[in-house]
């Protein structure tokens, strides 16, 4: 039996490591670009906009004390297609962010040495950094957590300096001038930009059957990492709007911030707080992706193998062990923008699945002694929404990469559904 050693802060830090990832080094200067000085409301209506769905993460995870997260829920609402639909596209979402990161922690590692980012040396410093990780988590989720957190620590530090630099110099800040207002069109790409930001969450709640006290650390840890999140995003945008000029700053617009906040030491910071970021969400993806992986195994959903556990933590070694050489096939062989690309809509779809589980499980269980969002009905469908506008905004080349988990879950489906399911 798996031991439940994640409390509420450290399930927290784990959501912060997947939600707080890669992009934020990036998507500040396409807001400025887009926004200029008022681009601070982006992160903060799309903070508003991802509530209504964090909202439902929060009652429908509160009634499942088990491995699995969107898995088991949608199994257990809609059955076993709808589950092992939810469980694929959940599994491949993190898994192709993480080999993205992999590729950008090489990226940023360059920086200091060029010959590591090329060639054979990238590929083993990939490989390195996806071993290392897989290497914690064999022990259980004990070492995960405490990594996960040392990393969350990392990554947090840089930015609040980059905060805390750019309050203290504010008074003398140009500012931005901004010839004209911003277009309704620049507004709504600006916003879905920072709903995106908030995403990843969910992959964490895959580990819930080693949380303690599920009900409760679950609905604190979506809560705090939402608000924390939106308070390190809103004040990073803020500063750069006073300090970048619109007009000129690149995609790596955290790395300009620094650059002009610290002088020429500042990139190297920024590079620093960069690879705390993306080993950060690797960390995330490996401990919960194969929780997620052994509770499909639990329940006959995919090979009983990867449900076995071992070593101190009673960790799923096998799932372990598969995670993360997935993780490196994809972050050595798979192309960059296939990754993205995958990682586009899945997480969207998964959350589809969880917001009407929310309606169905209210319609199963009026009775259930669980957690009630007030006017959960309206936040529900409020959700289901926002997702639809989402879905549609995807340009076709992602739309067509979510064919790939659903056909590899219609296949996973057509295999098993003559076989006995475990409750």
């Amino acid at each position: 039996m798996a031991i439940r050693s994640i409390g509420p802060w450290a399930l927290a830090g784990l959501m912060i490591n997947s939600v707080i990832a890669s992009g934020i080094f990036g998507v500040p200067g396409e807001l400025l670009r887009l926004l200029g000085s008022m681009s601070p409301w982006a992160f903060l209506l799309g903070a508003l906009a991802s509530a209504p769905i964090v909202a439902c993460y929060v009652e429908v995870a509160a009634q499942f004390s088990a491995s699995g997260g969107p898995y088991l829920y949608c199994r257990s609402t809609f059955g076993r297609l709808a589950g092992i639909a939810a469980g694929w596209f959940t599994v491949l979402t993190p898994l192709a962010a993480a080999a993205a990161q992999a590729n950008l922690f090489v990226n940023y590692l360059a920086t200091f040495d060029e010959s590591l980012g090329r060639g054979a040396a990238r590929a083993a410093v990939m490989c390195l950094l996806i071993g290392l990780v897989t290497g914690v988590n064999f022990s259980g989720a004990a070492g995960g957590k405490r990594l996960s957190g040392v990393l969350v620590v990392a990554k947090l530090l840089p930015l609040v300096a980059l905060i805390c630099a750019g309050l203290w110099l504010m008074p003398s800040a140009p500012g931005l001038a901004i010839a004209a207002p911003a277009t309704s069109g620049a507004w709504f790409t600006a916003v879905l930009l920072g709903i995106y930001g908030y995403g990843g969450f969910e992959d964490v709640l895959a580990a819930t059957g080693e949380v303690r006290r599920p009900g409760r650390s679950v609905a604190f840890a979506l809560i705090t990492s939402l608000v924390i999140s939106t308070i390190v995003y809103v004040l990073l945008q803020w500063v750069s709007s006073r300090f970048l000029d619109p007009a000129t700053v690149g995609r790596r617009s955290l790395a300009a911030l620094a650059v002009v906040l610290f002088g020429a030491r500042g990139a190297a910071l920024i590079s620093v707080a960069a690879m705390a970021s993306t080993a950060g969400a690797i960390s995330a993806t490996v401990l919960a992706i194969p929780r997620l992986l052994a509770a499909m195994g639990q329940r006959g959903d995919l090979p009983p193998a990867l449900a076995r556990a071992g070593g101190v933590g009673g960790a799923p070694v096998v799932a372990t062990a598969v995670t993360g050489a997935f993780v490196v096939v994809l972050a050595v062989f798979v192309s960059f923008s296939w990754a993205l690309a995958v990682t586009a809509g899945s997480g969207l779809v998964v959350a589809a699945g969880v917001c009407g589980a929310l309606l169905r499980l209210r319609a199963l269980r009026p009775g259930a002694a669980a957690l009630r969002i007030p006017g959960g009905v309206a936040i529900a469908v409020g959700a289901l929404a926002v997702i639809v506008v989402l879905l549609w905004q995807l340009e076709f080349w992602q739309a067509a990469a979510l064919a790939v988990p659903a056909l590899i879950a219609l296949l996973n489906w057509l295999l098993v559904r003559r076989a006995p399911a475990v409750a």
